[in-house]
């Protein structure tokens, strides 16, 4: 049954006026997921009025009142991880597994932020001068746009909009179109929980809904997760209106397998970070630097697993990778293999179309090239599918410079037993995230998340570090007056 799309504005449920939007099922493209009209730009005046409206009084609320919406919502959403993890591989494309895994991660994220009044709200620092304090306080940024991707449908949302929401900011979101769905899910399970009218507005529609968004005069901080070219765009325009943007960008992320690894342990490593979400992830595997003594037998390991893996409907039991979101990632992915072909890179597996049933979704098969040691443009360009391109090199040495021949910096994995050489990746690889024996995606709400060099503009995610986006500081000096008897 196809979903009706709906816009959370000020707290009604309400159909959208514009141009119809619809979400399709990547391995049934004829199948309507979830459908209905977009959101107007007077909807975004709407939505960011509501939110200024809501602002005062959700900044009021003690923080332990709003962490305990933000707890009921996670268990809203935990006890509905199997129906919407199935929802979520069917308008998504990473498998059921996947999708409740996601689903149960949010919760986790939102079970953290909603113990945010545990933690340290503020510091104390000593005076120079008699009788007197200074404390710094912090206090919410205000209207918050949140823009989030489809790669991971509640989970990114969920790590944007709790820290938001827990340190008393109103939100207004717009989620990236091809995946309505669980943004209405997430919307719904926080109203449900109790979030007051206006605290979170949900806007569905077309990048210009976006750019809306990052130009309203209403808005006070902008968070983004998206390509490189759109997050550059948008801290921009929020650095030209004088607003704070958080934006996190592309990722071309190696994983360095090292003479001396665990084989086991990086092959089984290095083919999840590549291949499971279909490569749709930031921190996915998408360059494979290995050192001469191990290669040979590696590659050939690899693309013999690689080959196997069972690629279909991602709601099947059994399924271990699904398709790609739309039949133009699939196109720009399977034309980026033709060129690298064309530019010298040797297809090892995979790189051809499938002629079977998969014929008729957006399915890329999994793909290992050989790119040598000249040019490609599949080394340094981020696909976002399922494609690693790998490159031999003679010792450590040259594969962290390998490693680091990218303008990106969000995550990279490094496969060694030698302490010397994990304590040398650590000095050599300029990265936000760094996985040593494990594969170069993940990340836990507890720790921040982001990249270094053009991964990332802004403070970084989750753990901690979200409070230094979303909220500003005051240095209060605290004196009393003059005693009387």
């Amino acid at each position: 049954m196809t979903v009706a799309i709906r816009h959370l504005i000020a707290g009604r449920w309400v159909p959208g006026q514009g141009e119809t939007v619809a979400s399709r099922n990547p391995t049934r493209p004829d199948v309507v997921v979830a459908e209905g009209g977009a959101a107007l730009s007077a909807d975004v005046d709407a939505a960011v009025d509501a939110a200024t409206d809501a602002a005062r009084a959700w900044a009021a609320t003690p923080i332990h009142t709003r962490g305990a919406v933000l707890l009921a919502a996670a268990d809203i959403v935990d006890s509905h991880a199997a129906q919407w993890g199935l929802e979520l591989a069917t308008e998504e494309g990473k498998t059921k597994a996947e999708g409740i895994g996601e689903v149960r991660r949010a919760a986790q994220i939102l079970r953290y932020y909603g113990a945010e009044g545990d933690r340290q709200a503020g510091e104390i620092y000593a005076s120079p001068r008699a009788g007197e304090q200074i404390l710094l306080v912090r206090k919410p940024i205000g209207v918050v746009a949140v823009i989030t991707p489809f790669n991971f449908p509640i989970a990114i949302p969920a790590w944007k909009i709790a820290p938001a929401l827990a340190f008393g900011n109103t939100v207004v979101w717009k989620p990236a179109s091809t995946v309505p769905l669980l943004a209405l899910r997430l919307a719904e399970a926080l109203t449900s929980a109790g979030l007051p009218v206006g605290a979170l507005n949900l806007l569905v529609g077309d990048a210009g809904i976006g750019d809306a968004l990052v130009h309203h005069r209403g808005v006070d901080a902008v968070t983004f997760t998206g390509s490189t070219a759109v997050g550059r765009r948008i801290a921009a325009a929020a650095a030209a209106r004088g607003v704070p943007a958080q934006a996190e960008m592309g990722g071309k992320n190696a994983a360095v397998v090292l003479d001396d690894a665990d084989v086991d342990l990086a092959l089984e490593q290095v083919l999840l970070g590549a291949f499971r979400s279909t490569g749709q992830k930031c921190t996915a595997t998408s360059r494979l630097v290995i050192t001469a003594g191990v290669a040979d037998r590696f590659v050939d390991a690899l693309c013999e697993r690689a080959a196997a893996l069972r690629v279909g409907d991602p709601t099947e039991d059994g399924t271990e990778m699904g398709p790609v979101i739309t039949d133009g990632a699939q196109h720009r992915i399977s034309t980026a293999v033709a060129t690298a072909a064309g530019q010298g890179a040797t297809v090892l597996t995979g790189g051809t179309a499938y002629s079977d049933d998969r014929a008729d979704g957006y399915f890329v098969a999994p793909t290992v090239l050989d790119v040598g040691a000249g040019h490609a443009d599949v080394w340094t360009e981020e696909l976002f599918g399922p494609v690693l391109a790998v490159r031999r090199v003679a010792d450590a040495e040259e594969a962290f410079a390998a490693a680091e021949d990218t303008e990106f910096g969000l995550s990279a994995a490094v496969f060694t037993q030698d302490l010397t050489r994990a304590l040398d990746a650590v000095g050599h690889l300029d990265v936000g995230v760094l996985h040593v024996n494990s594969e170069s995606a993940g990340a836990d709400p507890h720790v921040p998340f982001g990249g270094a060099k053009k991964s990332g503009l802004g403070p970084k995610e989750q753990g901690g570090a979200a409070r230094d986006f979303f909220t500003h500081t005051t240095t209060v000096y605290l004196r009393g007056g003059r005693a009387t008897a």
